[in-house]
């Protein structure tokens, strides 16, 4: 890891991250298959339509964060976390603290967008 003198354990971090991530996608009915399950008895099916559209939203977007923690903890693994994915470069550690999956450093993220 490039960050190694700071104090954050920014693998458990991580594995916090995901834990939640995978829980809050449990919650919303998206379980470890990945398909929605909901009560196909509901009366309202427009009701129904209305929230799995929903449901279906805000699940693509904790996938996609959950995507981006597990390819940080790969990193780990590899010992290239912490390192800017664009120039190569050591992201810093408050960067890193605010956003422990992140592929880039704060001068890339900005090119980025």
């Amino acid at each position: 890891m490039a960050n190694e003198a700071s104090a954050v354990d920014y693998r458990t971090l991580l594995e916090g991250e995901r834990a939640s991530l995978v829980h809050q996608l449990q919650e919303i009915g998206f379980g470890e298959s990945g398909n929605l399950t909901y009560d196909a008895n509901f009366a309202d099916s427009s009701q129904v339509t209305a929230e799995r559209g929903e449901a279906e939203a805000l699940a693509a977007q904790l996938r996609e964060s959950l995507e981006h923690v597990e390819a940080a903890l790969r990193k780990f693994d590899q010992g290239t976390y912490g390192i800017c994915e664009r120039c190569g470069k050591p992201i810093s550690a408050a960067r890193l603290e605010a956003q422990p999956a992140t592929a880039f450093c704060i001068d890339c993220a900005s090119v980025r967008r």
